[in-house]
C-alpha cells in the first residue's frame, strides 16, 4: 500500500459555478402524486414520506383496501376515503397512499436516533397529536397516532433533535412555551405540567404574528439558536434560560411565517474550531400581510440575506444582497457545504393566494468564496412552487421539489397559481456529466460510527490528483415545510490521513463527531467530495 502524504486544504470549496456549463437541471417525476407536497421528509431507506392536511376536502388518490377516514371533527369532510400522505419510493420512482386520520397543517416534524419520523402537531383536531412513521422492509408501515400527546396546541411550532435523543417542540400560533417529547417532567394525561414558558415568543408577536415557525439550530455548545421576527437568542433549554440576546437583524425586517424568509445553519467544520453561523434570507416587509389580505396589494419581498456568527464575543449580522427577492424559499444544504435556495416568490407574503410572480430560478450560494462571488443563479422550472411547497436532499445529491397549493382548497382550475400535485427533481452543477471522471464512489464505509472514534472510508475515482480538495462531511436530512427545514445540519468530519489502495482506490481515515452536541445521534447521509464533486450519499449511524 502506498501512502500519500498530502497536505490538504481542508476549506470547503466547489468548482466555480461562474465558469460551468451547467446550470442544473430540471426532471418531472410524477405529474400526478394525489396530493400537494406540503411536508417532506427524508427516510433512512431511501424513501420519502409527504402529507399535506385533512381539512382540504378530497385529494386525487384514493385509499387502499376501500379504507375510509371517519372524522366529526373535520370542518369539511368527515367521511373521506382519499389518502394526505404518500411514501415515496426514490428507487422505483413510484409511491403508495397513507392513511392519517387528524389534521396535519402547518405541523412540525423530526426524526428520531432509531430513523422513527416523529411528527407533532397541527390544526383542529390535530393541534395534540403525536404521530410515528417507521421505515420498514414492505408496504405495511402506516402512521400511528397518539392523540393528545401534546400538552399544548402545536400549530406552526417548530423541532429540534436535541443531544440526549429527546425533541424539543417550540412555539405554535400563540403558544409562548415549549415541550419535550418524550415527557419529561409527567406522566400526568394530559401532562399540564410539562411546558416550559418562554418569554421571548411572547416579545416577539406582532399584529400580524410574524414569529411563527421560529428557526432553531442546535449550537456545538449544546444551547438553541433561535429566531423569531427580528431577534434571536441563545437559550439554554436544560435550565430554562436565556443565555444571550444576538443583536436584532439588520433593517428590522421580519423573516418568520407569514413574512416567510428561511434559515440554515452554515456546515460545521471539525477541522477548524468550533463556530456555528447562521444564515437567514428573504422574507417580507412588515405590513405585507396585512396589504395581501385587505387590499390584494403584493409588496415586494426582501432580496438580502444575514450572516451571523454567533459563537462570536460580539456578534454582529453581515449583509449582503442575493440577485432576487424571495419569500417562500427553501434554503437546503447541498453535499458540497454550498447552499441551495429554491422556491417561492417575488411579491407578496405567506399564506391562501396571498403571493405573485414566482421565484422558478434556484441560486446557489457558496459561503466560502468573496462576498462578489457567492450568488449563481441557477436553471429555471417551469413550475411556480408557492405557498405550500417544499424541498429537500435526496441520497443522490438531487434535490425533490414539490407541493404548492396557495388556496383553501384543491383548486386546480379557474386561479391564478393551481394546486399543485407534481413532483421534480433538481439536479445540481456538480451532478453534471462532465464531473464524472471527479466524482467519487464510495466502496465501503462503517454503517455505524462512534463519537470522536475513528473510521475507514473506501472510495475510488477515475480521475485524481493530489492537490485536490478532499473532506468527508455527514448530513442530517430536514424535514421541510413552510419554508423552514427543521433539523438540518452538516459536519464536515476531521480527516486524519488518506491512502492509495490501488490505482484509483483511496482510504481516507476520519474521526466520527466530536460529541452528542455537534451531532446529534441517529441517522446520515456521508459524503465524500473531492474537488467539489461530491459521491452518492451512504447511510450511516451516529452513536
Amino acid at each position: 500500500m502506498l501512502t500519500l502524504f498530502l497536505v490538504l486544504s481542508l476549506a470547503i470549496t466547489s468548482p466555480s459555478l461562474s465558469n460551468l456549463q451547467s446550470v442544473g437541471e430540471w426532471q418531472v417525476l410524477h405529474e400526478n402524486i394525489g396530493i400537494s407536497a406540503m411536508h417532506m421528509q427524508l427516510l433512512r431507506n431511501n424513501k420519502v414520506i409527504m402529507f399535506d392536511r385533512t381539512d382540504f376536502g378530497s385529494s386525487n388518490l384514493s385509499l387502499p383496501y376501500g379504507r375510509c377516514r371517519h372524522d366529526p371533527s373535520d370542518i369539511i369532510l368527515q367521511m373521506d376515503c382519499t389518502a394526505h400522505s404518500v411514501l415515496y419510493d426514490i428507487a422505483t420512482n413510484s409511491f403508495r397512499p397513507l392513511m392519517v386520520n387528524t389534521d396535519t397543517w402547518c405541523s412540525s416534524g423530526s426524526v428520531l436516533s432509531d430513523g422513527t419520523l416523529l411528527q407533532t402537531g397541527g390544526y383542529n383536531d390535530g393541534d395534540r397529536v403525536v404521530r410515528t412513521f417507521t421505515p420498514c422492509g414492505d408496504d405495511n408501515c402506516d402512521w400511528i397516532e397518539y392523540p393528545s400527546y401534546l400538552a399544548d396546541r402545536r400549530w406552526y411550532a417548530t423541532n429540534q433533535i436535541l443531544p440526549d435523543g429527546r425533541v424539543i417542540v417550540i412555539g405554535g400560533r400563540r403558544v409562548f412555551n415549549y415541550e419535550f417529547f418524550p415527557r419529561t417532567t409527567s406522566n400526568v394525561f394530559p401532562p399540564s405540567s410539562s411546558t416550559f414558558w418562554l418569554n421571548f415568543l411572547l416579545e416577539t408577536r406582532d399584529d400580524e404574528e410574524n414569529n411563527l415557525y421560529p428557526f432553531v439550530h442546535l449550537l456545538p455548545n449544546g444551547n438553541l439558536f433561535i429566531f423569531a421576527n427580528t431577534r434571536a437568542i441563545s437559550l439554554d433549554y436544560v435550565k430554562n434560560k436565556v443565555v444571550k440576546q444576538f443583536p436584532p437583524i439588520a433593517g428590522g425586517v421580519p423573516r418568520n411565517y407569514p413574512s416567510s424568509g428561511s434559515s440554515v445553519l452554515l456546515p460545521i467544520d471539525e477541522n477548524k474550531s468550533s463556530e456555528a453561523e447562521v444564515m437567514i434570507c428573504g422574507g417580507a416587509q412588515h405590513g405585507s400581510f396585512t396589504q395581501a389580505i385587505t387590499n390584494r396589494s403584493f409588496v415586494r419581498a426582501i432580496n438580502n440575506c444575514a450572516r451571523l456568527l454567533v459563537t462570536d464575543e460580539n456578534p454582529v449580522w453581515k449583509m449582503e444582497d442575493m440577485p432576487m427577492a424571495r419569500i417562500m424559499g427553501d434554503m437546503l444544504l447541498l453535499p458540497t457545504g454550498d447552499v441551495l435556495i429554491i422556491n417561492g416568490a417575488e411579491l407578496g407574503t405567506a399564506g391562501w393566494d396571498n403571493a405573485a410572480k414566482p421565484v422558478t430560478t434556484p441560486v446557489i450560494y457558496q459561503p466560502k468564496n468573496e462576498i462578489e462571488m457567492r450568488f449563481h443563479v441557477m436553471s429555471p422550472s417551469p413550475r411556480p412552487r408557492m405557498y405550500h411547497s417544499a424541498a429537500i436532499l435526496l441520497t443522490d445529491g438531487r434535490v425533490l421539489v414539490g407541493g404548492s397549493n396557495p388556496h383553501v382548497f384543491y383548486n386546480f382550475t379557474n386561479v391564478e397559481f393551481p394546486t399543485d400535485l407534481s413532483l421534480e427533481a433538481y439536479s445540481p452543477p456538480y451532478l453534471s456529466f462532465e464531473y464524472a471522471t471527479m466524482r467519487p464512489n464510495i466502496v465501503y464505509a462503517d454503517q455505524v460510527v462512534g463519537y470522536g472514534q475513528p473510521f475507514t472510508i473506501t472510495f475510488n475515482v477515475l480521475q485524481y490528483q493530489a492537490e485536490d480538495v478532499l473532506f468527508v462531511n455527514i448530513i442530517a436530512p430536514s424535514f421541510t415545510t413552510h419554508s423552514i427545514a427543521m433539523n438540518q445540519r452538516m459536519v464536515v468530519l476531521r480527516m486524519v490521513r488518506i491512502s492509495q489502495v490501488s490505482l484509483g482506490m483511496f482510504n481516507v481515515g476520519v474521526m466520527g463527531p466530536s460529541s452528542t452536541n455537534v451531532a446529534p445521534p441517529g441517522y446520515y447521509l456521508l459524503f465524500v467530495v473531492h474537488a467539489g464533486i461530491p459521491s452518492s450519499g451512504i447511510w450511516v449511524k451516529i452513536q
